[in-house]
């Protein structure tokens, strides 16, 4: 299943990562293992650092490796939400459901 994975850096882990060099070769280091379909970085609505990846997850038993390189690396907090690409939708029998539940 197609799942967004949005993560949420806390300021100083972050910033010591920034500081000391490593912030990039830890994030790759963590994006070449989840091999994530898409990856954007970007300020959240609290003007905190975040990512969006969005990732494939076969089964939740993945949720772990999937996240744990955040927690252990940044200290993130780690958020998943399904999601669809407009094909997905499309079959998901909206008009049936619609005409189901009216």
């Amino acid at each position: 299943m197609r799942m967004m994975m949005f993560v949420s850096f806390p300021v100083e882990p972050f910033n010591a990562a920034v500081r000391d060099g490593s912030a990039g070769a830890k994030t790759k280091k963590i994006l070449d293992q989840l091999k994530p379909e898409a990856a954007y970085f970007m300020a959240d609505r609290n003007g905190r650092r975040c990512g969006v990846l969005i990732v494939d997850m076969a089964e939740t038993s993945q949720i772990p490796s999937l996240a744990e390189p955040w927690f252990l690396t940044f200290n993130a907090a780690v958020e998943f939400f399904p999601v669809m690409l407009p094909q997905d939708l499309a079959a998901a029998g909206l008009e049936r459901l619609g005409k189901q539940w009216a």
